[in-house]
């Protein structure tokens, strides 16, 4: 199976898990900083991470578009897109690249559809990346069906994040996952610099991963050994 050449690489916030060396202060309202969590996406952004999933499940409508609003901000004129966990409404009020969606939330087919439908009117849906978290080989292809321009797929390994989405799928599924579908495929789930190159052999178009770049001590040299010169 070919391996790509320039994998995707997709950060997925999680700022509830950030570590005390990386959350520098506290919200009275919150109990972290979402400060310190732009922070961190605009290195992100500078260390050269293709995508940035905003995935704040529990944060208020307000401070995630602001959230969102400051990430498609700083991600102006850098080849980053960011994308939003679920809502949709907030994606498309901060003009944000995309949303990803979640197995339990809104249906992959009727938000295709109706981006597909405003895209022929809207320009700025035209380009709009409806994704979705899949979690078997029969997710994965309905997803597909239903229009989602990629997916992610897992957990590949055994990881806190995606324990309640069951045991580890592997490195075999994955690779099932990659042969079925023509969308690229993303790994998750206990994704590390160890294990990246394995996921990628078995046809993954990309790495989507929370603790692999947000507990990163140097992300640009993270995003290099993910990206190994031919």
């Amino acid at each position: 199976m070919r391996r790509e050449a320039k994998p995707i690489l997709c950060y997925v916030t999680d700022r509830l898990a950030l570590s005390p060396s990386t959350t520098l202060k506290t919200s009275s309202t919150e109990g972290h900083s979402d400060d310190n969590l732009l922070a961190l996406i605009r290195r992100s952004i500078s260390a050269g991470i293709d995508w940035i999933q905003i995935r704040e499940k529990d944060m208020a409508t307000r401070p995630l578009f602001e959230l969102a609003c400051g990430a498609v901000h700083a991600a102006q004129g850098s080849g980053t897109r960011i994308l939003i966990n679920d809502r949709l409404d907030v994606a498309l009020a901060a003009c944000a690249a995309g949303v990803h969606l979640g197995e339990a939330g809104l249906p992959v087919a009727e938000v295709a559809r109706w981006c597909r439908a405003s895209g022929q009117e809207d320009r700025a849906l035209k380009d709009f990346l409806v994704g979705a978290s899949c979690h078997s080989l029969a997710a994965a292809t309905q997803a597909e069906h239903g229009g989602a321009a990629y997916i992610f797929f897992g957990p590949v390994f055994m990881t806190p994040s995606k324990a309640a989405y069951g045991p580890p799928q592997g490195l075999s599924k994955l690779a099932e996952a990659c042969r079925r579908v023509r969308i690229p495929v993303l790994a998750i789930g206990g994704i590390t610099l160890e294990n990246a190159a394995a996921c990628l052999d078995a046809g993954a178009a990309g790495l989507a991963a929370i603790r692999l770049f947000q507990e990163s001590a140097d992300l640009a040299t993270t995003v290099a050994q993910l990206r190994p010169a031919p």
